[in-house]
């Protein structure tokens, strides 16, 4: 018989999804808000400076210092400078686009882990999510629209954060049967502070308080953020709260408009029902698959 608890989990991982996407969307607005007064890399610099803050405390209630054993420096490393690297691509994205438009785009991460998975995990991708993919890149071109006389270079930051992205996704899940959790994330946000700090010779300024105050605030919003949604992970089935990432659109909709004033067009609204449609799809047909191996397992062993 189910204990209440395990009844409300499902409704507590939704939950937690939808509210660390929605802290992790107004962070990036926050960013985007500073983009025009600070570089990337001095934004980074400071905002990492205050998302170690919560996982110190992370680190005390996991039992201290033990808890960040490193096994595998090498992923460790390349997890640290893939997440430096895309995230220098989303500031600069961020300079130029709107929210919604940098959001729908980074959506596109699902296509690129599939893909990339046939090589590094070596996956088989059949010709349902080979189906999925080529839909999704459908929409991206539709967002981008490129046409005879124009087309938004802009994006191209966007898609090449979001390949970073889906790269430092590939790693992490080498890296998950070794590392903790806290530990990832300590050490990835540790060396983006030390590749942040590289770029200082090429101009940097003094932030003003209110600009600390702010990047600061975004920091902590991060790391809360992810805490959320690592715990709705955790309390409910990923093929159930996994979907309700895409409310970020929404989040970002509603920021971009309060803000700035800005209001997606169709194309970029059409655009991003390709591409979330299709990564919804990945997920269910990853889901099956996973569900398909779990009997063939069980059915091996009896």
């Amino acid at each position: 018989m189910a204990t209440d608890a395990d009844a409300s989990a499902p409704l507590k991982g939704i939950a937690l999804m939808a509210l660390g996407g929605f802290v992790i969307t107004v962070q990036d607005g926050i960013v985007k808000a500073l983009t025009t007064d600070l570089p990337a890399g001095e934004i980074i610099f400071i905002r990492a400076l205050f998302m170690l803050l919560p996982m110190l405390w992370i680190v005390y209630r996991a039992g201290g210092i033990h808890a960040l054993r490193v096994r595998n420096w090498n992923g460790q490393i390349w997890r640290g400078v893939t997440f430096t690297a895309d995230h220098f691509l989303f500031m600069t994205g961020l300079l130029f686009l709107p929210l919604a438009d940098i959001t729908a785009l980074m959506f596109a991460g699902p296509l690129f882990v599939t893909i990339l998975a046939i090589h590094f995990l070596k996956e088989h991708v059949g010709w349902r999510r080979w189906a999925a993919v080529i839909v999704g890149f459908a929409g991206i071109l539709v967002i981008v629209r490129p046409t005879p006389d124009a087309i938004r270079w802009a994006a191209f930051f966007a898609l090449g954060a979001t390949f970073l992205s889906a790269i430092r996704d590939i790693i992490t899940r080498r890296l998950r049967t070794t590392e903790t959790s806290i530990s990832i994330l300590f050490f990835t946000t540790a060396f983006s502070i030390v590749g942040a700090l590289a770029s200082a010779p090429f101009g940097w300024r003094a932030p003003s308080l209110t600009e600390v105050a702010l990047l600061g605030t975004a920091g902590i919003m991060v790391s809360v953020g992810h805490y959320l949604q690592i715990e709705s992970l955790r309390i409910a089935e990923a093929a159930l709260v996994a979907p309700f990432k895409y409310l970020n659109m929404i989040w970002a909709v509603a920021v971009g408009y309060l803000v700035w004033g800005d209001l997606p067009d169709r194309f970029t609204i059409s655009g991003s029902l390709l591409v979330v449609g299709s990564g919804l799809y990945i997920l269910h047909r990853e889901t099956v698959r996973r569900r398909v191996a779990l009997r063939e397992a069980a059915s091996s062993v009896s």
